[in-house]
């Protein structure tokens, strides 16, 4: 049987990292695609000279060349100016639609079958931007935040209670960044909710540090955002859609009524599968949680406004 065909835009950190792990997981070939063609090739040899140590067999390219990304099941978007220390996400949103705008139209001409995951930041927006570009349906256009937003979350309470990661399931929805909303009431630990193993006043603390995880980590390295954790947050994605696994997951999708929210991306559950976002999952929301929902949708929606989409 042949491999399913996977194309990465972008040889940067997260995009190469995430080919290592699908690489490492033999999910599929790999296409790295990057400006300069010679980064992108240098780092797919790399990647390709290991594979008889941890006995891979899938063939990495890497290429400057938008038409070998021709017949990918999946296209993931890693592209884009990154934050520094003291930028929001929001600030990057003039130079990044310009840049994914470019990338799309080259997807739409040579991957018009493919399903489009977007991390390129401010995420929200930019997925927006990328279903307009591309005229894809919604159910092959979605943004990756929730899956890492929701990873920040479980690592912080684990490390709080000194428990497995295993054993904490979370979820975040929202829009990805200050007004990310963290669901305490849905996160439990060894299936006990979590309200009851910490106070109000340690989960807040944990709630606050989750949405400014990104800029932690910025302000420490300095000259480089996170990687790691995104990327293995888009292989997962990559993963759950190339083997139909039909799991629940937390996406940037696009909402037609769903939360009471309309033509916007915003963080989701949603039933991810080879069809891409198969379908989207409504949490029974208290008052306070629907307020907090709506406040992150009506901040990406100021986003969207500032979008040039046409």
């Amino acid at each position: 049987m042949a491999r399913a065909k996977v194309s990465i835009i972008g040889a940067g950190r997260v995009g190469s990292t995430t080919a290592q792990i699908l690489a490492y997981k033999e999910l599929c070939d790999i296409v790295l695609w990057n400006r300069t063609a010679e980064t992108a090739e240098g780092i797919a040899l790399d990647l390709n000279e290991s594979a008889p140590i941890f006995g891979f067999d899938v063939n990495i390219e890497g290429t400057g060349d938008f038409s070998s990304i021709s017949g990918s099941e999946i296209v993931a978007v890693t592209v884009g100016a990154q934050r520094k220390e003291g930028m929001s996400r929001e600030d990057l949103l003039a130079t990044n639609s310009g840049i994914l705008r470019g990338v799309c139209e080259q997807v739409k001409r040579y991957a018009p079958e493919s399903k489009l995951v977007v991390i390129t930041n401010p995420l929200d927006s930019m997925v927006l931007l990328a279903k307009s570009v591309t005229g894809f349906p919604k159910q092959r256009v979605m943004g990756m935040a929730g899956i890492l937003d929701s990873s920040r979350f479980r690592e912080f309470i684990a490390k709080e209670l000194g428990a497995s990661v295993s054993d904490i399931s979370a979820l975040v929805l929202g829009g990805h960044g200050d007004f990310m909303v963290p669901l305490p009431r849905y996160t439990t630990v060894g299936g006990t909710p979590v309200d009851e193993l910490l106070s109000k006043e340690k989960l807040a603390k944990i709630v606050e540090r989750t949405r400014n995880a990104g800029a932690e980590i910025i302000k420490l390295e300095k000259e480089s955002s996170a990687f790691y954790a995104p990327a293995a947050s888009l292989a997962l994605m990559i993963e759950a859609m190339l083997k139909d696994k039909k799991m629940t997951l937390p996406c940037a999708a696009y909402l037609e009524g769903e939360y009471g929210i309309r033509d916007i991306f915003m963080g989701v559950p949603v039933v991810l599968g080879a069809n891409g976002i198969e379908k989207v999952v409504e949490l029974k929301l208290k008052d306070d949680e629907k307020a907090l929902v709506k406040l992150s949708a009506e901040k990406i929606m100021g986003s969207v406004r500032g979008l040039k989409l046409n």
